[in-house]
């Protein structure tokens, strides 16, 4: 009886043995497959990030150039002529007229109008400055700057705030039809910097027009002279 029975213990004792070697066998090379998967996931993950910053940083780069006075994303088809001016201020006179009413907003305006002209590279002795009593009287100090011939631009600065009575539309209407006038009769660039606001608080989140009219005054004194340049004439 003891013979019968452990024939069968002798006789079970390999399959056990067989089965857990066949199952060390099996599990070993599905761990070590798994292995390259991580890696062959990691190397490819951060190529795409770094091709993809580059193009960023380049759609970022014409930003870095500075303001322009009129943002947009303007694309001028190809196989035509272009003239397109800079706010380039050497060798530049420019002439800024400025009204003293609104003394507070119209000095900020100044001070950013003649920050934009020296960043841009128009000296402190190329540029004169005239105030005048409020903005109605801005156009006909633009007007005569600008008959002088001896600045490439004039900036004119000022602000018009609306009050209970109709002089808000009068002198805001008034000064820009001026202003408009006084270039076009010259041949001169004026640029409008004259805030025309509700209140106080719009005109004082407005005050960096100070500097934008500079800089599209300088801009257009550049076109200017491409254009005369072009035609064969004298600046």
């Amino acid at each position: 009886m003891n013979e019968e029975l452990d024939r069968p213990r002798l006789g079970l004792t390999p399959e056990p043995d067989e089965e857990r070697r066949e199952d060390v066998q099996e599990s070993e090379p599905s761990e070590a497959d798994d292995w390259p998967e991580p890696e062959a996931e990691s190397e490819p993950a951060d190529e795409p990030e770094e091709d993809e910053g580059v193009p960023a940083e380049e759609d970022e780069l014409p930003r870095a150039r500075g303001p322009e006075h009129a943002a947009g994303d303007l694309r001028v088809p190809d196989g035509y002529g272009v003239i397109e001016g800079e706010p380039n201020g050497a060798r530049r006179a420019v002439g800024v007229v400025v009204a003293r009413f609104n003394g507070g907003l119209t000095g900020e305006l100044l001070a950013r109008a003649l920050d934009a002209l020296e960043r841009a590279g128009v000296g402190r002795e190329a540029v004169t400055v005239i105030p005048v009593p409020g903005a109605f009287e801005l156009p006909l100090a633009a007007m005569a700057l600008a008959k002088t011939r001896r600045y490439s631009c004039i900036v004119a600065l000022g602000a018009v705030v609306r009050g209970e009575t109709p002089h808000f539309e009068y002198v805001a209407s008034e000064a820009a039809s001026g202003l408009q006038l006084a270039g076009l009769e010259t041949g001169v660039p004026v640029a409008f910097g004259v805030l025309t606001t509700e209140n106080e608080e719009q005109a004082r989140a407005r005050l960096d027009k100070g500097a934008e009219a500079a800089r599209t005054a300088l801009e257009m004194a550049d076109v200017f002279s491409q254009l005369r340049a072009a035609a064969g004439t004298t600046p």
